[in-house]
């Protein structure tokens, strides 16, 4: 999993490394610079494809710059959220459109399928270009590779191959851009947009949150400016 951040993070700095004020060798970025440096809790809200609207929860790790002003966050991700009736439709004419039922003449509505939910489990790594604006203001932007543990889950479909259909582990991919202010040398505050990709729902989200940072390490040039 550390060698899948260093590919990422390098991939992110190559393509951001056409800002001169950027423009590092490879040799600068390396993986043995990484530290956990802070630990944060936020609270979001997505916009899936395929579900209603729903509140997401995650704790996201700093562990530093892997290079001039490239930082990596991992973080973990929950959601959960109920299939709109759209959808259900849908899924209902792709049943129906099994040979086996079709045989039977057996027709499955959406209100036989009742209330379904789905709900996701979410490892992603991040890596931001990071920046600092006027009045402290730590700005960044980036890109994340993440694992998905989708489940469906629903009293009609319990342990059905329904079930089965709903559920998957696959990988995405993330576009985000956010902001940062730290009011205390222990407290950072951030704020985050993104827009995830995944095979099955594709959503965009924001999250705010909260993170308690260590106390620095030895000053090096891979921090951003020192703070």
């Amino acid at each position: 999993m550390m060698r899948c951040c260093v590919q990422l993070a390098t991939a992110c700095a190559l393509v951001m490394s056409a800002a001169p004020a950027h423009a590092q060798e490879l040799a600068d970025y390396d993986y043995e610079n990484l530290t956990l440096r802070g630990v944060g809790f936020d609270y979001g809200y997505i916009w899936p494809s395929k579900v209603e609207a729903a509140p997401m929860y995650s704790i996201r790790l700093d562990l530093g710059f892997l290079g001039p002003a490239l930082r990596i966050a991992p973080s973990l991700s929950y959601w959960s959220s109920q299939f709109r009736t759209s959808e259900l439709d849908r899924l209902a004419d792709r049943l129906n459109s099994l040979p086996p039922l079709q045989e039977q003449g057996v027709i499955i509505t959406a209100d036989d399928l009742g209330r379904v939910e789905w709900s996701d489990i979410i490892l992603s790594i991040d890596a931001h270009i990071v920046w600092t604006v006027p009045l402290d203001i730590i700005t960044f932007v980036g890109l994340g590779g993440s694992l998905h543990a989708l489940n469906g889950r629903g009293d009609a479909i319990a342990d059905t191959f329904v079930e089965d259909l709903l559920d998957s582990t696959t990988a995405g991919v993330a576009v985000l851009a956010g902001a940062e202010y730290q009011p205390f040398a222990q407290l950072r505050i951030y704020g985050e947009a993104r827009y995830t990709l995944v095979s099955d729902v594709r959503y965009p989200g924001i999250r705010l949150g909260a993170a308690l940072m260590l106390p620095p390490r030895t000053v090096s040039s891979t921090s951003e400016g020192g703070r």
